[in-house]
């Protein structure tokens, strides 16, 4: 772990020819604040569309830096050396990337792959004695993300699951608002995800990669969202699922499902997850004295967010940025996060997510065991 000083002084003076990444006042607090502390050392490992916007949004965090890339792709590894300045040592592929364990200038690896790839990854990285960032969901099933969490613990490295929006400004507002007891007692949730997918040839909609279909990919954030928003874990889930297209959503793949949760306290979750519908980012809380609503709720984009008190006006910061700086202070200085974001909680949503398939195929309620 090296000092941030030269870092923050080369960022200062380059940060005109940045993409726009920030709000300026943002973007001030972000490259001025001679934050001269620990620095968490990145390797991104799969360089596709969410990995280059991981990469993008790095270049103005304060206590990460992207210092390596692991690809397949050696063109691609080409592209990102020369336009982030990595050298030739902090390169690897998929085939050698196990070297890494005798790189002491890499502290953490961002998995960023499809996600049947991520639990053999997440291992071979933990075996390297690196830190672990994995995108969500962590695994295709609870076992793999159980089976993560335990490697990572053996090789005493930490497990990040990259829930982005657990470190989100008017998110975390809302849910500061539900700890005080702003909305009084939680009745309802509905979360609503959704977009129409496009090439029926990529990894998404490929079984062996993806682990399924919408619902892992972007019903997982009303998963998320409803244990955080309500603040209890769920004891039960049902769940429908409709399809219109069995040629582009093969045996295995789901194209919308509607699901529901049941919290201990008496609040019910009912949820839409779908590759069929444009447009669908909302989360909606009710509690007996208040409500609060977020459209959109998960975005990229500044989040849009009011209560029964008005509108939420927290300045927009990119979200990778800010979760790569938090997830930083949580590697190199232990802090606790409001919401987790740690192995253990990802596996959490695994459970939720193998209940409402075994759902979907008996037509059953599922009861959800703590353990």
């Amino acid at each position: 772990m090296s000092s941030r000083r030269e870092f923050v002084q080369k960022i200062s003076t380059s940060a005109l020819g940045l993409p726009v990444l920030l709000n300026s006042s943002s973007l001030f607090a972000y490259t001025n604040d001679h934050y001269d502390g620990p620095l968490l050392r990145v390797a991104i490992m799969g360089l596709g569309s969410y990995g280059t916007r991981v990469a993008e949004a790095m270049q103005s965090c304060r206590k990460a830096k992207l210092v390596g890339v692991i690809s397949g792709t050696p063109s691609k590894v080409t592209r990102w050396q020369s336009k982030y300045d990595i050298p030739d040592k902090n390169c690897y592929n998929y085939k050698n990337f196990d070297e890494i364990k005798d790189n002491p200038d890499i502290d953490a690896v961002y998995v960023i792959t499809p996600n049947g790839l991520h639990c053999e990854f997440t291992l071979r990285v933990a075996r390297g004695g690196k830190h672990v960032i994995c995108e969500k969901p962590m695994g295709i099933n609870a076992k793999e993300g159980q089976e993560m969490v335990d490697a990572c613990k053996a090789a005493n490295v930490k497990l990040l699951i990259g829930y982005r929006m657990h470190f989100e400004a008017k998110t975390l507002k809302i849910v500061g608002m539900r700890k005080k007891g702003e909305f009084g007692k939680i009745i309802f949730f509905q979360g609503q995800s959704g977009f129409i997918i496009g090439d029926p040839n990529q990894w998404r909609l490929n079984k062996k990669l993806s682990g399924g279909g919408a619902m892992m990919d972007i019903g997982i954030y009303s998963i998320n969202g409803a244990r955080y928003m309500i603040g209890e874990e769920p004891v039960w889930v049902t769940a429908q699922e409709t399809k219109n297209d069995p040629v582009k959503f093969k045996e295995g793949i789901d194209e919308t499902i509607q699901f529901q949760m049941g919290f201990p306290g008496g609040a019910v979750a009912s949820c839409l997850s779908t590759y069929a519908v444009n447009h669908l980012d909302r989360f909606y809380l009710a509690g007996i004295d208040g409500w609060a609503e977020m459209q959109p709720s998960t975005g990229y984009g500044p989040i849009k967010a009011r209560t029964h008190k008005g509108e939420l006006t927290d300045p927009h910061i990119t979200h990778q940025t800010v979760q790569m700086d938090e997830m930083a202070g949580i590697i190199l200085e232990n802090k606790q996060p409001v919401i987790p974001v740690d192995g253990e909680e990802g596996v959490k949503d695994m459970k939720i997510i193998d209940a409402i398939y075994k759902a979907v195929k008996t037509g059953k309620k599922i009861a959800l065991t703590s353990s």
